[in-house]
């Protein structure tokens, strides 16, 4: 099951996030094919949001191929985003988390992070036309 946080100072839409993290999920294995979606109610009561936020974010899902509502029962997720090795990133988290914790520790903050690795993943992919991604 994913939690859904909404961060409401970032200026991004709540409905875009909740598409966003569910896509991570979707991404890292975190959400299976075939697993249920929280329903909007209890997104609702867990973020105090309006139920049309995450019915917005849910129809975008649907419309995009990842879920499928089925009536009286649910939302279900119908298409894994996670690629083969995604199961096996021990060793790159690792590198990561001593990189955050770097950065972290040289008086940078999540956002600071958050645009190094935006602006470097922009640089890599613009040459490296190789490289294939869905950023």
């Amino acid at each position: 099951m994913i939690l859904y946080r909404i961060d409401k100072a970032s200026g991004i839409p709540a409905y875009v996030q909740l598409v966003t993290q569910t896509k991570r999920a979707l991404r890292l294995g975190h959400l299976a094919v075939g697993e249920k979606l929280p329903t909007a109610k209890e997104v609702v009561a867990e973020l105090a949001i309006n139920p049309n936020t995450v019915l917005k974010a849910y129809r975008e899902l649907e419309t995009e191929g990842l879920v499928e509502p089925r009536a009286g029962l649910g939302t279900f997720v119908t298409t894994s985003l996670a690629k083969p090795g995604m199961a096996e990133t021990d060793s790159l988290r690792e590198q990561l988390h001593q990189w955050i914790r770097s950065g972290h520790n040289a008086g940078l903050e999540r956002d600071d992070l958050d645009a190094l690795v935006a602006d470097e993943l922009d640089t890599y992919f613009r040459h490296n036309t190789n490289a294939q991604g869905d950023f």
